[in-house]
């Protein structure tokens, strides 16, 4: 249904207010759509806002546009900034295991509220956290509050890690 009334929406061309449709209507275009009527930063900050159930965590399109944000953000590696951590919302959730690593510590709140990853995500949450540089410090010394904080991530983790977190 959306992507269809993008087509009604865009049969004369992308809309001067695009900003005031609903930001699931975004998952159809890409920045480069959006140049006319706005920054590419403001799109991938609305995309990041739209609701992920739209698209199927398969669906090509969720590729595509992180692969679009990350080019819109100027993110020339792989790593990420708290800011543009922020910018980016739930196509967080689609990046590869190589950007958390380099990221370190600066994603987790954010992968936190992910729901599901992909085996190569796991491996580089558990590596990030293992590693005991990041604001949580190691496992041996974390707490109930720092379990609380980290509860979207527990699934990711390992039983050789949680043998590491006190009882």
């Amino acid at each position: 249904q959306l992507s269809c009334l993008l087509k009604m929406v865009t049969l004369h061309g992308i809309p001067k207010d695009l900003d005031s449709y609903p930001k699931d209507l975004l998952l159809f275009l890409s920045p480069s759509d959006y140049a006319a009527t706005g920054s590419c930063r403001q799109f991938v900050v609305n995309v990041g806002k739209a609701n992920v159930d739209v698209l199927p965590r398969e669906a090509p399109q969720r590729q595509q546009l992180l692969q679009e944000a990350l080019a819109c953000l100027n993110i020339p590696g792989s790593r990420i900034t708290a800011q543009d951590a922020e910018a980016l919302g739930w196509l967080l959730c689609e990046l590869p295991g190589e950007h958390i690593r380099s990221s370190g510590g600066v994603l987790l709140k954010a992968l936190s509220h992910c729901g599901s990853f992909v085996p190569e995500q796991e491996e580089a949450i558990r590596d990030v956290l293992s590693s005991g540089n990041t604001t949580f410090g190691p496992p041996a010394a974390w707490s109930a509050f720092t379990l609380s904080q980290l509860s979207g991530l527990i699934p990711a983790l390992d039983p050789q890690l949680l043998q590491q977190i006190p009882k």
